[in-house]
């Protein structure tokens, strides 16, 4: 008895110094917080027009744009902008956004540059970029394939205690990177942040965003449209009775057409609900008040957009009218706010996003996502998008197909021969001779070609001395993030940085990662660092403290007591910075309902396969295999169309009309192709490596006998 006391008291001691040692580093961390808001604070009133006068005159020391090498790839940053360049297909574009480290926010206003092709960055210095901001938006130009527009965004003091909202206008040249301010006369969008931007013919399409106050945060549903041919905005105000998109941010937003697409978004909208406070009967008091709802949009509007006559004044608007179409078939489960996508072949390549789910009246439990999906415009269907190995060249599985793959080696050995055939006539002709006589000088023709094979050897050294690094490819996806910056070059889409919480704390993700859309056979990984510069506030600190001295206490009172504490479920709070916006926004409480339920919708569009009468790609069928396939259909279709216009196929060149019937086909193929690889996984996970229809087994030479073996397998 007296041992277990004497044990008892030694725990008690062992736990007693422990305390001690957490206080002392509790209370050194304190004095670096306080210190880094000391050194970095330029208090709260600090003068942000003053501070982005003092940028502006040190970028106006550039004397010219610049373009570097860096060695490493650009800073952490949320809320930037990214995107494929519209003028060369090796290079991806990268601008602005904000760091927060708990502590204090840094604003950029580089221009990163990523060559493809080389694995590198480069950094773009000019005398005439667009400020530091976070929150803004840009879109390539529509009939102005060269130009990337920029407009709007937000930056803030370091403690981001005071906000300020741009509402300027800017062109980009990606070959050049020249920015160049637009100043238009008339009437312009205000400022704001949050808002989507995006494209049709002459027009850039503005819709949404936000504005912060001292005292609110107010989202915005104007619609803008400028006019890059006539450099006029235009204010588009719909009917009153037209249906239109509620006020929002974050939001997708897709070119179309006809017009753009809009899906989704959030926003906080006013609530009423029944005051907390109870009265000694325990009933309520019979009071309400107001609060700020969280509310996640699943709707879909369609904008469709007619120019005007063609004789009409320079500075006509354009007829634009919205049309809300139904809520998308198979929308991702549960919803999620923060899931970005990117434009790609008539789809929205949608990725992350995050559901936050309320627990309590002190903080909620979030859940993150790191699932891809393809919104397929037309369909108004979201289709899953999983990776998968790549399959071994050659291998066919279900047989039959060995006499399909020595052809195809037999294919390339002749292409090969051809060659050197062709190399050997050249050479020929360089010595002088006659391609058909027997005076050419058979040593000087092997020197010739030697010479040559010398000069490619050369060039394939070079280029594998060019060669970038291997990069690790895995099969998973990346971590979970929300507001992931998305970018799709040559049918591989790139994934940007992103935001993840966990606990008090705000991860901004440093990474990059590229996936092949066509074959999604893995994710390669650009670039990862690990960041660990969080600060975190003195209020938690305190938080933390106390829930380690309450602990303490249980523990040395009741060790059963203890133990059911340490099996509660672990609860997540809103990082910091949520709180602070929640505060901002004029939330007295914590909301009801983290996730607010959306209007009632429409029921979902059920799937209907619609033969539309155009061919259709094959499991396992490459785009090049399809367009072989069906090369004569696909003219026909397109001649039938030329005609429908007024235009006569004759008109144009046999090998113009073959590039508009393969663009044809590959618009089908991968309007397709998640369909296709559902099927291909089915027939996989069976045994099928590869259809093949009787009809071209018989034009190929193959016996019936093979085909039936193969079904029988």
């Amino acid at each position: 008895m007296a041992k277990d006391k004497k044990g008892k008291s030694e725990s008690k001691k062992a736990k007693l110094a422990e305390k001690k040692q957490k206080q002392e580093k509790k209370a050194e961390k304190k004095a670096k917080v306080k210190s880094a808001k000391i050194e970095g604070s330029d208090a709260e009133d600090v003068d942000l027009d003053a501070v982005l006068e003092e940028y502006k005159k040190q970028q106006e020391q550039f004397l010219k744009v610049t373009e570097n090498v860096v060695e490493d790839p650009p800073r952490a940053r949320a809320a930037s902008t990214f995107m494929a360049s519209p003028t060369n297909s090796n290079q991806l574009l990268l601008f602005g956004g904000e760091y927060f480290n708990g502590a204090l926010a840094t604003f950029f206003n580089d221009l990163m540059v990523y060559y493809i092709d080389r694995d590198e960055w480069r950094c773009v210095t000019s005398p005439n970029a667009p400020l530091p901001r976070s929150g803004h938006a840009w879109t390539r130009g529509g009939n102005d394939s060269t130009g990337v527009y920029l407009f709007g965004g937000e930056f803030s003091s370091p403690k981001q205690g005071t906000f300020y909202h741009y509402n300027d206008f800017w062109r980009l040249d990606p070959a050049t990177r020249e920015w160049a301010r637009i100043e238009c006369k008339g009437k312009t969008p205000p400022a704001r942040s949050g808002h989507r931007m995006t494209y049709y013919k002459n027009y850039i399409i503005l819709f949404g965003g936000f504005q912060d106050t001292a005292n609110q945060t107010k989202y915005l549903q104007d619609l803008w449209l400028y006019d890059t041919q006539n450099f006029v905005w235009h204010s588009i105000t719909p009917p009153p009775a037209q249906l239109k998109p509620d006020a929002r941010s974050s939001f997708t937003f897709l070119p179309h057409d006809q017009g753009a697409v809009l899906y989704g978004g959030y926003s906080r909208v006013k609530a009423t609900v029944a005051a907390g406070k109870q009265n000694k009967q325990g009933g309520g008091n019979g009071g309400s008040k107001n609060i700020l709802k969280p509310m996640i949009h699943q709707d879909c509007f369609f904008l469709r957009i007619t120019q005007p006559p063609a004789d009409s004044a320079p500075n006509t608007a354009p007829t634009v009218r919205w049309e809300k179409r139904k809520k998308p078939a198979n929308t991702p489960n549960p919803t999620r706010a923060g899931a970005t996508m990117a434009y790609h072949k008539g789809r929205g390549i949608m990725f992350g996003g995050v559901h936050d789910v309320e627990e309590s009246e002190e903080g909620m439990e979030s859940e993150f996502f790191n699932q891809l999906f393809a919104w397929n415009i037309e369909r108004n269907r979201f289709f899953p998008m999983g990776l998968k190995k790549a399959r071994a060249p050659g291998k066919k599985a279900g047989g039959g197909n060995g006499g399909d793959v020595r052809e195809r080696v037999g294919r390339r050995d002749r292409a090969k021969q051809n060659e050197e055939e062709l190399l050997r006539q050249l050479a020929a002709l360089q010595a002088g001779a006659k391609l058909d006589g027997d005076d050419a000088d058979e040593a000087e023709i092997e020197a010739i070609l030697k010479k040559q094979r010398g000069e490619e050897e050369e060039e394939e050294e070079k280029d594998s001395k060019k060669k970038v690094r291997d990069m690790p490819v895995s099969m998973e996806m990346p971590h979970p993030r929300f507001n992931a910056q998305l970018a799709v070059q040559d049918d591989v889409l790139y994934i940007y940085g992103g935001t993840f919480e966990k606990g008090d704390r705000e991860f901004t993700l440093d990474d990059m990662y590229a996936i092949d859309l066509g074959k999604m056979d893995g994710c390669k990984e650009i670039f990862k660092r690990e960041g660990d510069d969080w600060i975190e506030s003195e209020d938690e600190d305190d938080d933390e403290e106390d829930d380690e001295e309450e602990d303490s206490e249980e523990e040395a009172d009741d060790e059963e007591d203890a133990m059911e504490v340490e099996d509660k479920k672990a609860k997540f709070t809103p990082s910091d910075r949520k709180k602070k916006k929640a505060a901002k926004e004029g939330a007295e409480e914590t909301p009801a309902v983290a996730e607010a339920a959306a209007p009632a919708e429409e029921e979902e569009e059920t799937e209907e396969r619609v033969d539309d009468g155009l061919p259709h790609p094959r499991p396992f069928e490459s785009r090049r295999d399809f367009f072989q396939r069906t090369s004569a259909e696909w003219q026909e279709i397109l001649m039938t169309n030329l005609r429908w216009k007024g235009i006569q196929p004759e008109s144009l060149a046999v090998k113009e009309i073959k590039a508009k019937a393969f663009e044809l086909s590959e618009e089908k193929w991968w309007d397709c192709r998640e369909e296709i690889t559902a099927l291909e996984d089915e027939q996989e996970a069976a045994g099928i490596g590869e259809v093949v229809s009787l009809a071209d087994k018989a034009g190929a030479g193959g016996g019936a006998g093979a085909g039936s073996a193969g079904r029988r397998r």
